[in-house]
């Protein structure tokens, strides 16, 4: 065989991937504890901000905030800033425990998160 052989040749298939679960047993393997999940917690933010539509929500809170700063009341706006803030915080930080606790009780956003691929499946 050549060199050019080697490289055209498709290695053997292999075995299905535990990311090939359905539903009923991810859910089952995952409550008996036989598979480790892993999220992509940059991408699970990323995720739900679109999904909770986070800008939409926070542009006005920190136009408002800016607005209310600017007529006087600079505290006040500075407090609904850092509260616009805390929100897109708040979501970054529990978005891996959301899509986890999702992903178990509904298949279709199960194969949602699996089809986007930050839902990493890990054992038998």
């Amino acid at each position: 065989m050549t060199q050019t052989d080697l490289d055209n040749t498709a290695p053997a298939p292999a075995e299905p991937a535990a990311s090939a679960l359905t539903h009923a047993e991810f859910v089952a393997a995952y409550t008996s504890g036989r598979l480790k999940v892993n999220i992509v917690p940059k991408e699970a933010a990323r995720f739900l901000s679109r999904r909770m539509m986070l800008p939409w929500i926070l542009l006005p809170v920190f136009g408002i905030a800016v607005a209310i700063a600017l007529v006087g009341h600079w505290i006040i706006g500075c407090l609904i800033f850092a509260a616009g803030l805390g929100l897109r915080w708040l979501s970054r930080a529990t978005a891996p425990g959301y899509i986890m606790q999702r992903a178990l009780a509904d298949r279709v956003f199960y194969d949602e998160v699996q089809a986007l691929g930050f839902l990493l499946v890990e054992g038998n």
